[in-house]
């Protein structure tokens, strides 16, 4: 692992570590316990290793865990499957290149501009790099400047999302905050990513708190609820597809319900 790999993954560990109730896996509360969670040495011990092996990999040293060591810390934390996956992904996480912003190939940028329903196309950064009519009615992507067609600065820093979502704004926030922490965590060190952090955390009061939580989510569909001017509040079912040609594009597709 990089050191950044080796960061992101300690740093991982101990929000899991921390956030798992001792009463949740048969463990006493008791007295001398200074902080919430789990402590060190009761993770090492229900994943069967040694105390000063589970420090290092917390501290992000150069250490290199074993598949049966991660399936045995996902055990020993309780992990949900996308958290598990996650873990084992930054694990084997090599190298990467410098993040160029992706290009979305002319034949799926002809599709979305001709489909009736609303989409648009997002990269690895949520950065919105193709829409069609329909979405544009909803979100006003036109309307921004290049560097804000982003969908987490669209939603955590401007006031007219805060509006949209209406009493959903926050729920909304945070899933997409989760969703992208399990894409971040690969690019931690790009200056692309950094300056996307930065813009959030200046731009939104509540990121930081739950940057820090290190929640890791899963999405690819669901419902959202949007107020929209002349309309009301409207309900709308979405579904989120990979493209073949570049994993880190997805279309996005909603339909009103």
């Amino acid at each position: 692992m990089s050191e950044v790999a080796r960061s992101a993954f300690g740093d991982f560990l101990r929000s899991r570590r921390e956030r798992l109730h001792p009463e949740a896996v048969g463990l006493p509360v008791g007295r001398g316990r200074r902080t919430a969670g789990l402590r060190r040495q009761e993770v090492a011990e229900r994943a069967g290793i040694g105390i000063d092996w589970y420090i290092r990999l917390e501290q992000g040293r150069a250490v290199s865990p074993s598949a049966a060591t991660l399936a045995a810390l996902a055990r020993a934390l309780c992990l949900e499957p996308a958290e598990a996956a996650h873990l084992q992904a930054l694990a084997g996480q090599v190298g990467r290149r410098r993040f160029e912003t992706e290009t979305v190939p002319a034949g799926l940028r002809r599709m979305v501009e001709q489909v009736n329903l609303p989409a648009y196309v997002t990269g690895r950064r949520w950065d919105i790099l193709a829409w069609n009519a329909a979405a544009d009615a909803i979100f006003g992507f036109s309307r921004l400047a290049e560097a804000d067609r982003n969908v987490l600065i669209i939603t955590l820093t401007r006031p007219q999302a805060r509006r949209m979502f209406g009493t959903g704004w926050e729920r909304e926030a945070k899933r997409m905050v989760a969703e992208f922490r399990a894409t971040h965590d690969f690019w931690a060190d790009d200056p692309a990513f950094v300056d996307l952090l930065t813009r959030l955390r200046a731009g939104c009061a509540e990121f930081g708190g739950w940057w820090e939580a290190h929640d890791v989510g899963q999405g690819g569909a669901g419902e959202k609820r949007l107020h929209r001017p002349g309309l009301g509040e409207v309900s709308y079912t979405y579904a989120t597809f990979q493209a073949n040609a570049d994993p880190g594009l997805k279309l996005a597709i909603y339909t009103a319900a």
